[in-house]
């Protein structure tokens, strides 16, 4: 991860052309992981080859981009001093509908509301014209 002068906390760096799909549908606000051709699992984060069939076929899919939380940790002490003016924040384990599991940290939620099995949804931080992100936000 790298910082941009735009935007003061960690961006991608050095991420694969095969991996790009991913990170050109969350800037398109439509995230799509990677499914295998030949069992039909999902791949997230993205892989060469599958865990469960060994196969390294697979299409770019969306997703439903719903979800509960499966756990959960609240940063107090963050990393940088950028992230720490946002603290104490969330990052979030979701199990997504389709059944694969994504990490995000949350928006637009309070942190008391943060609780395991909360239903939420895919949001989209555009942090960069380059980079979109990933996040995470309360969903009835």
């Amino acid at each position: 991860m790298i910082m941009d002068a735009s935007y003061d906390k960690f961006l991608p760096q050095g991420v694969p052309a095969w991996q790009m799909p991913y990170w050109e549908s969350l800037r398109r606000h439509s995230v799509e992981v990677q499914r295998c051709d030949s069992c039909a699992a999902f791949r997230y984060v993205p892989k060469e080859i599958c865990a469960h069939c060994h196969s390294r076929s697979a299409t770019w899919t969306p997703i439903d981009g719903s979800g509960k939380i499966y756990t959960y940790t609240v940063v107090r002490r963050a990393p940088t001093l950028a992230y720490q003016a946002q603290a104490p924040y969330a990052i979030v384990h979701v199990t997504m509908r389709e059944g694969f599991r994504m990490i995000g940290s949350t928006t637009g939620t309070e942190l008391d509301a943060i609780r395991i099995g909360l239903p939420v949804k895919v949001a989209y931080h555009d942090a960069t014209p380059e980079w979109t992100l990933l996040e995470f936000t309360a969903h009835d």
